[in-house]
Parts: C-alpha cells; sequence; structure tokens
C-alpha cells in the first residue's frame, strides 16, 4: 500500500530564509509541501545560533528546517539568479523571510517574479514589517514580545535588569503561523483566478495580535466608567486587563496538590457546584453559591483556605479524575520538563525520534484523518539537496549540473 500523501503534496515553495522567520513554510512542509530552501554558498547560520547544540547543529535549526530540502545558489551571479527564477516557475510560493526587498534587490522580488509566474504568492515576513519607523531595524525574537508589551522586565538582586527567566516568545512563532494561514489563502485564491499576490507581515504585529485582550481592554478602559464596566459577578468593577484580573480568583486558582499542582477553573456556577458534590461539602455551595457564569469568588480568603487545604489530600492523577468523574473543571500544572510525562502528551503529541530528526521534536499538532502528519526528513545541511532538486524539478542533466559547479553558481 503506498504510504498517503500530505494535505498539501502539489504545492511547491521556495524559500529565502534566514534564522527563525523561516518557520513560515516549517507548518506547509509538516503537511506535505515541497519546501526548496534556497541558500547562498556560505549557508544559512541558523545552524549556529541558540542552544542547545546537538551533534553540532543548533535545534533551532532541525526544528525550523525540518522536512525541507537545501539548494545552494549564488545569486550574485546571472546563472543563479536564472536558477532562482526557473525554480520559482514551478512552484506557488516564495517566502522571504529576511529584511523586505532582500530579494528586489537583486532582481528577483515579486515583479520580477510574476513576469515568471503570474500565480505567484509572494510573502515577506520580517521583524518590524515593511513599514514604519522601525522597519530597518535588525532584531530577535524576544524584541517583539518586548515591543507589544507581553514581556516586562524583572530585577535581580543586585537591582539590573533582566530578561524574565520564563517567557512565552510569542512573536517569533505566532508570527511564522499567521504567515502559513495567508500563504495558503492566497494559493486558494491564485488557483481560482490566475493571480498571484504580494503580501508581507511582522512577528511584531503577531505578537500584538495575540495579546489583543489585554490591549483592546485598556483601550476599553480609556472610555467613562459609565460605557465600560466589569462584568456582573465583579459587580460591574473593572478588573486588570487580561489575565493580570486573575490575582484575587479564588474559584479560579492555582492549588497545590500531594506531587504538584492543578489548576482550578469552576467560574460557572455548575461547575462550581459540581466540585462541591463531589467531594461532600455542599455546605460550602449553599454558603457561597456565586453568579451563574463568570464568578470567580475574589478575594474570598476563607474558602481559599479551605480549598488549599482540601486540593492537598489527593495527588494531581486523583484529581483529574475526580474531574472526569463529577465534571468539573481541573486542570494539571505542567513544566516544561513534566510535560513528555503527562499521560495527554503521550498519547496526543509524543516525539519525533531524535535518529529520524536530529533531536526529538514535536509534531505539528493536526489530526489529519485520524493520523498526526508522518516523520519529516531531517534539515538539511547547507546544499545538500542542489543536484536532486536542480534534476527533479528543472531537469538538469548531470553534464549541466556539473558545468554549473565548475562555474561557480553552487558556490
Amino acid at each position: 500500500m503506498s504510504k498517503p500523501s500530505g494535505l498539501l503534496s502539489g504545492v511547491r515553495v521556495i524559500e529565502s530564509s534566514l534564522l527563525g522567520p523561516g518557520f513560515v513554510a516549517t507548518f506547509l512542509s509538516d503537511l506535505g509541501a515541497d519546501v526548496i530552501k534556497v541558500e547562498p554558498p556560505s549557508g544559512d547560520y541558523i545552524r549556529q545560533m541558540t542552544w542547545p547544540i546537538v551533534n553540532g547543529v543548533s535545534l533551532l535549526h532541525l526544528h525550523t528546517h525540518r522536512g525541507k530540502k537545501s539548494v545552494c545558489l549564488n545569486l550574485k551571479s546571472p546563472e543563479g539568479i536564472q536558477l532562482y527564477k526557473d525554480l520559482v516557475a514551478t512552484a506557488d510560493v516564495v517566502v522571504e523571510a529576511m529584511r523586505p526587498g532582500a530579494l528586489d534587490k537583486l532582481g528577483i522580488g515579486f515583479k520580477d517574479l510574476k513576469k515568471v509566474n503570474p500565480k505567484i504568492v509572494f510573502c515577506t515576513i520580517s521583524g518590524y514589517g515593511a513599514t514604519g519607523p522601525y522597519k530597518d531595524l535588525p532584531s530577535h525574537g524576544i524584541a517583539f514580545d518586548t515591543w507589544s508589551g507581553i514581556v516586562q522586565p524583572m530585577e535581580d538582586d543586585q537591582g539590573f535588569k533582566r530578561i524574565p527567566p520564563m517567557l512565552p516568545n510569542v512573536g517569533i512563532n505566532v508570527g511564522p503561523m499567521v504567515g502559513a494561514i495567508a500563504v495558503l489563502a492566497g494559493v486558494i485564491k491564485a488557483r481560482e483566478t490566475g493571480e498571484g499576490c504580494e503580501m508581507e507581515l511582522a512577528q511584531s504585529d503577531a505578537s500584538a495580535y495575540m495579546d489583543w485582550y489585554r490591549i483592546e481592554t485598556e483601550r476599553a478602559y480609556l472610555r467613562p466608567q459609565s460605557e465600560v464596566t466589569g462584568n456582573p459577578s465583579d459587580n460591574y468593577e473593572r478588573r486588570p486587563p487580561g489575565l493580570g484580573g486573575m490575582w484575587g480568583g479564588v474559584r479560579y486558582q492555582i492549588y497545590e496538590a500531594k506531587d504538584g499542582h492543578i489548576l482550578f477553573m469552576a467560574s460557572e456556577q455548575a461547575f462550581w457546584k459540581n466540585f462541591c458534590a463531589g467531594i461532600g461539602r455542599m455546605d460550602l455551595f449553599e454558603k457561597w453559591p456565586g453568579s451563574k457564569y463568570a464568578d470567580h469568588a475574589r478575594n474570598n480568603l476563607e474558602l481559599q483556605a479551605i480549598l488549599r487545604d482540601i486540593y492537598k489530600t489527593r495527588t494531581v492523577a486523583e484529581w483529574i479524575a475526580f474531574a472526569n468523574e463529577h465534571n468539573t473543571t481541573i486542570a494539571p500544572c505542567n513544566t516544561q520538563a513534566s510535560l513528555a510525562d503527562d499521560p495527554q502528551f503521550r498519547v496526543r503529541m509524543g516525539f519525533y525520534p531524535a535518529d529520524k530528526v536530529g533531536a526529538e521534536q514535536m509534531p505539528l499538532p493536526v489530526y489529519v484523518n485520524g493520523s498526526l502528519p508522518p516523520c519529516p526528513t531531517m534539515a538539511p545541511e547547507v546544499g545538500e539537496h542542489t543536484d536532486e532538486v536542480l534534476s527533479r524539478v528543472l531537469g538538469k542533466s548531470a553534464a549541466e549540473l556539473e558545468k554549473l559547479r565548475k562555474g561557480g553558481v553552487f558556490g
């Protein structure tokens, strides 16, 4: 029986990228697209960036470029430029994952490539986008989250300001995800109409977009109290924006169990009632029934102390089993280190094996017909697939490849 093809088999992407923004096309390659990363002779230095380094190669590269093929072209040569255009002529998408206009300076920007392939979808992703006063600033991933306000500085014992030890790293990951969605929309439109498009996005914008709840709440709170209030269970008192308003919660709060921590989320009255009934403490519900929805029993320290003692009586696994049995809202609090041992993680995700992709890596969490995407190939070495791609895609003979190599087109 033949191996099933990915959802995006038949979609070809030409990627020109440096560092993390190349993650745009990783979502596509994980779903079966033919992603060809075109690199200069020196290669993308992502292979040496950050930690950990696994057998001499960064995990950042192993994950970001898994499932892709690497072609090495000297784009300072006319032959290299022509080969790039020839590849684009066969493709659906070009990803420019670097400073906007980098390919245009080489004569292979959207206007040039549209002449080669009118249906091409050209996506540029960068730190701050192609417009605005920050457009030319070099940047790295955390910058997008400090810009959007997601990451705030901390102070150490010596009074130095520091990057927080635990931070979400939103923009560098969500920006490419937004880009992948946009690219697929462009491909659908191009196949319907025969017309490609040019799109550009910023990882900083994506970071702000993902924190819409806090940012939009701040804007809403600029309006008078007569127009914008809290919710009824808080007597319409305004809470701090977003999840910052969870601090005083009691029925929605983290509690210590025998062997770890759980998150209790009984903000709906029905879940709170089910919890009280399950532990045989309906007196708690009768004393503090709360509102029907969105009630966290804020600042009820008497109830919080009772719940603190109750949750210490069982293990995390016992509380999860309890929640399943009594239809109430309890979740485990994992760490990045402990998540791999969580039974839900083991069933749903797990890891691709290190011998296949260089390091244990999580799959794209999309089940298609009951299965996760198949294990991708190892992230490539610089130019590893030059001959294979140019012969397969462009039909170059061995003699033609040798002539190009001797002419320095491959570096």
